[in-house]
């Protein structure tokens, strides 16, 4: 069962290269990691009009150079500026556009980020299992919130989702989550809802008892975000596959 949801190294946000001008989760970064026979994980929100978009961040300073918030921002503003950086000139692309230029070639490995609320939560998992419905080839769906985990699987995406977890030591960095939250979230106790099928961990995190727990008993573990083969290497006894940047994870050093 691993080897068969995760059989290629998994490229973090694709194959990018800022300096080679391919941005994080672009098409040109798409491309790239399907050309290295490598699976795509990716980041997809909702925008203020309802419309799924691949990209990472709350905020578009960082990759779009302009204030204000996905959320808070129409799909065609965001879609129609190119990403910093890109020699391409890229756009960040709806979901839709982004299952369409892949079209079965390789693994995907969807992030649905943490929305605002539930009714934000409601809407992005069923625009997401919607699109999929239509979509042919191998996907899984994962996410911090146990919460989109449960909506996917209610709106009929009936695919492999996976948790993806940390440590959960910082409450500074935990998005106001409660302490009881937090020990939920670190012990994996929302099992009994969610019904994870693999689990994406902090590569900083891979000893925590529950994580060893549930991969003992066959739940597929792939760990982030792998920097360098010596990192890969050292994840790699309790992993079964690694998430990556900045390294070609098929060349040795």
């Amino acid at each position: 069962m691993t080897e068969a949801l995760f059989p290629r190294p998994i490229a973090h946000r694709g194959l990018h290269n800022r300096a080679g001008g391919v941005i994080e989760n672009s098409a040109s970064a798409f491309e790239a990691a399907i050309s290295g026979n490598f699976a795509i994980e990716c980041d997809v929100q909702l925008t203020s009009d309802g419309v799924p978009v691949v990209f990472h961040d709350d905020v578009m300073d960082r990759l779009l150079g302009k204030p204000g918030s996905v959320a808070d921002t129409l799909a065609a503003d965001i879609t129609g500026s190119v990403l910093l950086g890109s020699s391409a000139g890229d756009r960040p692309q709806r979901f839709v556009e982004f299952l369409a230029q892949v079209a079965g070639r390789t693994m995907l490995q969807i992030e649905l980020k943490r929305q605002r609320d539930n009714a934000g939560t409601q809407l992005l998992a069923r625009a997401v299992a919607e699109a999929l419905k239509a979509y042919e080839g191998p996907v899984t769906i994962e996410s911090f919130d146990p919460n989109l985990l449960t909506s996917i699987r209610q709106f009929g995406f009936a695919g492999q989702r996976g948790i993806i977890t940390y440590d959960y030591a910082d409450a500074s960095e935990d998005m106001g989550l409660s302490e009881e939250q937090r020990f939920t979230l670190r012990h994996l106790l929302h099992w009994h809802d969610t019904q994870f099928d693999f689990i994406s961990c902090d590569k900083g995190a891979l000893e925590l008892p529950a994580i060893k727990f549930w991969r003992a008993l066959g739940k597929p573990v792939t760990a982030w975000t792998i920097r360098s083969k010596v990192e890969a290497d050292a994840a790699q006894p309790h992993i079964d596959q690694i998430v990556f940047e900045g390294f070609d994870p098929d060349i040795a050093p």
